[in-house]
């Protein structure tokens, strides 16, 4: 599901990544907009991934499985503060075959 944590990852890359998924799709947006962070590798990884993950968890959040993306996000914020790149099944997927990330 993840990988091993980089080295040349800062504690503020951490942070934002964490954010972007606790806080999605709203930090996303913003983070894209901020020259300096939308292009550090660790966030840009993050960033599109908890986009869309925040996406379907507010279109799902009528129903009772939008719960669980909003926890799945969560989870995914806390191994992103870890240093931890995260692997979102479909969702990984589409964004390297775009090439956002």
């Amino acid at each position: 599901m993840s990988q091993e944590p980089i080295m040349d990852v800062t504690s503020d890359d951490k942070l934002w990544a964490a954010l972007a998924y606790i806080f999605a799709p709203l930090v996303p947006i913003i983070l894209m907009l901020m020259e300096d962070k939308k292009n550090r590798p660790f966030i840009k990884a993050h960033n599109m991934q908890a986009l869309i993950l925040g996406i379907i968890t507010i279109i799902t959040s009528s129903f009772c499985v939008g719960i669980l993306f909003w926890f799945y996000a969560i989870y995914c914020g806390y191994k992103a503060y870890q240093g931890e790149y995260i692997t979102i099944p479909v969702i990984t997927d589409l964004v390297k075959n775009q090439g956002w990330a």
